[in-house]
């Protein structure tokens, strides 16, 4: 049983990231700030990231099947941490343009890892597609929210 759970509990593991940051993190900013039109209603945000949390994981647990270079261990836990700390910044202390920087080396590192993976598993590249186009609208969302406010 725990090499079962060892072999496919990696799946989990972005999804587990998650749920410690949105625990970490006070969302009461979505509603106190000047939001861009097309932001998503805060309902939307833990039913999207959840998702994409799956696919982070299904994607590198079918990659790790494939290749085990050191490589893409590197740049799963990268955008993992990256992703994490934007949260907490973003949220609770408001740093706006730092979390810019952030969210667009995770848009390059996100980018960079549907290339990598798509040399060794090309559906792990594509399960990634999702959440770069989800980060790539937060970007522009981070960038209008630092403007309008």
């Amino acid at each position: 049983m725990f090499e079962k759970v060892k072999k496919y509990g990696i799946i989990f593991v972005p999804l587990l990231v998650g749920i410690i940051a949105s625990l970490l993190t006070d969302f009461g900013l979505y509603k106190e700030i000047n939001l861009p039109s097309v932001a998503p209603p805060a309902i939307l945000f833990p039913i999207v990231w959840s998702i994409l949390y799956l696919l982070i994981g299904i994607s590198y647990f079918l990659l790790s099947k494939e290749s085990s270079e050191k490589e893409n261990v590197i740049l799963f836990y990268s955008q993992l941490i990256i992703n994490f700390i934007w949260v907490i910044c973003f949220f609770n202390f408001r740093l706006f343009i730092l979390c810019f920087i952030l969210i667009v080396i995770l848009d390059f590192i996100v980018l960079y890892m549907i290339l990598t993976y798509y040399r060794y598993k090309k559906i792990s590249a594509y399960l990634l597609i999702p959440y770069f186009i989800w980060i790539a609208f937060a970007t522009y969302l981070n960038w209008v929210i630092i403007l309008i406010n």
